[in-house]
């Protein structure tokens, strides 16, 4: 069983320093894993004919892959690029495509093992180890939200991406009506930065990119896996006890109602960001 320190992970998010997030994910990522079923760690893109988590978390790759026009790329740079899944989902669908996967945690990158057209970097986000003008995508899928400062990390991707290049962020964020007040459970289990929507399209027009397309899309990412988890609460349960203490899936629990009634006050959302230079 993973014996979590609830104290190490109060100050874990409360710092949320690059060794914090790293401590973070070691230690609840299985969680993540045991409730879906796969290894991407995303929340997903739940449609219409969308039942079960896997298939949404596809269906955000997919949408993401599509929006970054990953057709008409060769070199692709996947930051925060966690168990190295979506790139291996993106390395399938795009033949030609070449992927580095950016993590500063090194036990992710070396889940996967060797894979075909995949490159694994043990690297921070905000210095990435590229030459200037080098590459034609930079993608940050449900990542940028833990990247601090998140200039830099906006900085360094203008920096590698070529003059027809296009950066490509997905992330959740909070709405204008946020407070401290108001996340409730959620300013503690929300294990990275609270980014506001504006700050970060802000962040990218000042750091001399143009937005070209941007959807919110948190009534289908946060409400449809709050309903899916609960659906299958009991069954979910039973599997995450075998792997840790009774007091974590009630702490998940509560932390997804409270996702759920943030989303439906519009307090949090998730946005999608196409940009270019």
């Amino acid at each position: 069983m993973n014996l979590i320190n609830p104290l190490d992970v109060f100050f874990w998010t409360v710092r949320k320093n690059e060794k914090d997030v790293i401590n973070l994910y070691n230690s609840l990522s299985p969680i993540m894993q045991i409730a879906t079923g796969g290894s991407m760690l995303n929340f997903g893109y739940w449609m219409e004919n969308t039942f079960e988590p896997v298939s949404a978390q596809e269906n955000l790759c997919s949408y993401f892959g599509k929006l970054a026009e990953l057709e008409h790329a060769t070199t692709a740079v996947d930051v925060g690029s966690g168990l190295s899944a979506p790139a291996i989902f993106w390395r399938n669908n795009y033949e030609k495509l070449n992927l580095f996967c950016i993590n500063i945690n090194y036990d992710q990158l070396s889940f996967s093992g060797h894979q075909k057209n995949l490159e694994f970097l043990n690297s921070t986000s905000t210095k990435l180890p590229f030459s200037d003008r080098s590459v034609d995508r930079v993608l940050a899928l449900e990542s940028s939200q833990h990247f601090k400062p998140l200039q830099d990390f906006i900085s360094e991707s203008k920096r590698i991406l070529k003059s027809n290049g296009i950066l490509t962020l997905a992330l959740p964020v909070t709405l204008p009506s946020a407070s401290f007040v108001k996340l409730g459970i959620l300013k503690f289990t929300w294990s990275s930065e609270h980014y506001g929507l504006e700050h970060v399209k802000e962040l990218v027009s000042s750091s001399g990119f143009k937005i070209h397309d941007e959807k919110l899309i948190g009534e289908n990412v946060y409400v449809p896996l709050a309903n899916y988890y609960v659906g299958h609460r009991e069954e979910l349960k039973k599997l995450i006890l075998k792997k840790y203490p009774k007091y974590v899936e009630k702490i998940l629990y509560e932390s997804i109602l409270k996702m759920k009634k943030a989303s439906e006050q519009k307090i949090i959302d998730y946005v999608v960001l196409k940009c270019k230079i």
